[in-house]
């Protein structure tokens, strides 16, 4: 059984047991909530396509961690004017485990 999820503008295709990432959300580590953006929710043959959502359809994780992906370098700089720019940023993610796929 997996389920397709929206979280933060972005789409996940989870099973039970799965661990994914996905932009940060304001809750303590180890709480429990529920994803309730569910587009698609798949049990073998049985598929059940949301239109945009599927009713009454959840996903309950578990939250891990709160961390930091890697660190991205932005340099700027335009040739003959001694212009340069140097930054660099780090996105926080949230660590999510998938607990259950309430249909």
């Amino acid at each position: 059984m997996y389920a397709v999820v929206r979280s933060g503008g972005r789409q996940y295709r989870v099973e039970e047991g799965d661990q994914f990432l996905v932009e940060k959300l304001p809750v303590e580590v180890g709480q429990q909530i529920e994803l309730d953006e569910v587009l698609l929710v798949a049990n073998g043959d049985d598929v059940k396509i949301g239109t945009p959502l599927v009713k009454g359809a959840k996903v309950r994780v578990t939250v891990l961690a709160q961390e930091k992906g890697p660190k991205i370098r932005i340099f700027k700089y335009r040739p003959k004017q001694r212009y340069r720019r140097r930054m660099g940023h780090r996105q926080t993610y949230t660590r999510l485990r998938v607990d259950e796929i309430v249909i």
